[in-house]
């Protein structure tokens, strides 16, 4: 909301600073439970509680102790390399899926576009457990329960639908002159696309790659119904330390993925910029 002029009555002046003030507090009662868990995690007692030394910012009463836990344990260890493995692997298929898929998608020709299009982006529609439970007695039919295939075919399921709105968002107003004038040149099909399509729809196709991975890294439901142990990941391992063996290590792990979700939303800011200056909207 843009400040208000000089010549801006009381009432406009008023609303201006209710709005902001009304923003403030949405953002406080939303970011507030996030941030409490950072200085817990620098707990030197096994408590979800501020102590003493900590509310009087005594140092004893802070401690790297979770942290050195959580890096020394081997089954934090494995559920972090399990997580990343299958991030990785099912965010490259759904973002090669979900690409293809937009740009089919983006043709005004193409028969049933809607309906085709309510299919595809449906997992982000069903409730995730029904999804989950379907997936779960179709994988284990054809031997994929509790494996990593069928974690990553899962999950790339579930990211695909994020590349498809995000690509086919970009697509919107793209110049199909441009491939044109490529073909009229004597570029191939594969040329046009990588020289001339896949530069303008880059920030797009990041951008869901990054929503791909962000959804694989901090999904539990289907993990729960299709990993077994082998295959645990740190939500996975996080809700069993809840249920089982409560520790501040936990907060620990919520921390780093604070940061990681942090980092991964500063990139998804700088991709909107760059694209808002491809084409053409800001300076």
């Amino acid at each position: 909301m843009m400040r208000p002029p000089p010549y801006a009555g009381w009432l406009e002046r008023s609303w201006y600073w209710f709005y902001l003030l009304f923003c403030g507090l949405v953002f406080f009662f939303l970011i507030a439970p996030i941030l409490v868990i950072i200085p817990l995690s620098f707990n030197a007692q096994p408590y979800f509680t501020f102590t003493r030394e900590m509310l009087a910012f005594n140092p004893e009463g802070y401690s790297l102790r979770w942290y050195e836990d959580f890096l020394s344990s081997s089954s934090w260890l494995r559920s972090i390399r399990n997580s990343f493995v299958i991030a990785i692997a099912s965010t490259l298929i759904a973002t090669v899926l979900g690409t293809i898929a937009a740009l089919g998608l983006s043709r005004s020709y193409l028969p049933y576009r809607n309906a085709m299009m309510g299919m595809l982006i449906s997992p982000m529609i069903v409730p995730l457990i029904i999804s989950a439970a379907g997936m779960y007695f179709f994988y284990s039919s054809i031997n994929l329960a509790q494996t990593f295939t069928g974690v990553i075919l899962a999950h790339a399921a579930l990211g695909t639908p994020f590349v498809i709105i995000t690509v086919t968002a970009t697509l919107v107003g793209f110049d199909y002159n441009l491939v044109r004038a490529a073909h009229s040149l004597g570029a191939s099909p594969t040329r046009t696309f990588f020289k001339v399509i896949m530069p303008l729809i880059t920030p797009g196709v990041v951008s869901g790659a990054l929503f791909a991975f962000i959804t694989s890294f901090d999904e539990i439901v289907v993990v729960l119904f299709l990993a077994g142990v082998e295959q645990r990941t740190i939500p996975r391992e996080m809700w069993s330390g809840i249920r089982e063996d409560i520790s501040p290590t936990i907060l620990a792990v919520a921390t780093m993925l604070v940061v990681i979700s942090v980092l991964l939303l500063v990139t998804l800011e700088l991709l909107r910029r760059r694209t808002e200056r491809l084409r053409g909207i800001s300076g």
